[in-house]
């Protein structure tokens, strides 16, 4: 039998990517992943194609902490058109009038938006990529099929306003993973009686990254030159992704069990905690987890 051959570079970190509008999140990753010439890639913390901003990108081992990303807080710019609304929650749906907007002005809007703070319960909307029976809501939607959708607990921490003008309602807002804008400009726009939708959405921040620290598909490809080594200086490693985790690090004897999916004896860590692992060089080898009888195991390692 003939050995698989790989296509690309096995290249290891994680790239925090300026999405532009207009693009799906798969759309960019193939875009970067080709860009890079990467064996293997994937995201974390889709966007929708409506949606510009932070989206990280892993590569190679680092596509291992991808599942720990997605618990971490996001933060978005909003601007949404009051007085209409649309059956995808966004510009690129099917709009219909809702409610005047005479009476709303930046007075009423900050009155209602302490309702939305806190612990709250959305619905999600029919077009969003959560499924039913294996298939995605939004391939139901285009369908003209609506089907009932539990409503979820989401935490917003904070909303501020920005500006109200020509019915455009312009809003910071830093929540939990699982929240909706759109959902919640919709809500913001019926609870003013006049319904909402978004125009723009921006994510500005994920887990403790800040767009600021992005790079855009662009700069990437005026940075790249004739040389791939000038554009992998735009990588971070997979332990920045991750500072909520205490880091421990390991001896040769230690290490070498790791490695081998071995536990090993670690006192003075908290039951079920999850930490960095560094080995005897203090290389990043991955993430364990600790247990009741002062042991780490192995829970995912970044080794070949």
């Amino acid at each position: 039998m003939s050995k698989r051959i790989k296509k690309g570079r096995d290249i290891n970190g994680v790239l925090l990517l300026d999405k532009a509008s207009g693009y799906s999140s798969n759309a960019a990753l193939q875009n970067v992943k080709y860009l890079f010439n990467a064996n293997k890639a994937g995201h974390t913390g889709s966007l929708d194609p409506l949606a510009s901003g932070l989206l990280p990108i892993c590569f190679g081992q680092s596509t291992k902490i991808a599942q720990f990303l997605l618990d971490g807080d996001k933060r978005y710019f909003v601007r949404g058109k009051l007085g209409q609304v649309s059956d995808t929650g966004d510009s690129e749906g099917e709009l219909a009038e809702y409610g005047s907007t005479k009476d709303v002005d930046d007075h009423k809007i900050k009155s209602s938006l302490p309702n939305f703070v806190g612990d709250i319960k959305q619905i999600p909307p029919m077009y969003s990529a959560l499924k039913r029976q294996g298939t995605p809501l939004y391939k139901l939607a285009r369908k003209g099929i609506e089907v009932e959708r539990e409503a979820r607990k989401v935490c917003i921490h904070e909303i501020l306003f920005k500006g109200f003008d020509e019915d455009i309602l312009s809003l910071e807002v830093s929540c939990s993973k699982g929240t909706y804008i759109r959902t919640l400009i919709e809500d913001i726009g019926k609870s003013l009686g006049c319904g909402g939708y978004v125009i723009e959405l921006r994510r500005t921040g994920f887990a403790h990254f800040d767009i600021t620290q992005a790079k855009t598909f662009e700069d990437l490809e005026a940075h790249k030159g004739d040389s791939l080594s000038n554009i992998d200086s735009a990588l971070l490693g997979a332990d920045e992704m991750l500072p909520a985790l205490n880091s421990v690090y390991l001896n040769l004897e230690q290490s070498n069990d790791i490695k081998f999916g071995r536990k090993i004896l670690f006192p003075g860590l908290d039951s079920d905690q999850k930490v960095k692992l560094y080995d005897e060089k203090k290389e990043f080898i991955g993430i364990g987890q600790s247990n009741n009888l002062s042991e780490v195991l192995p829970k995912r390692l970044f080794i070949n």
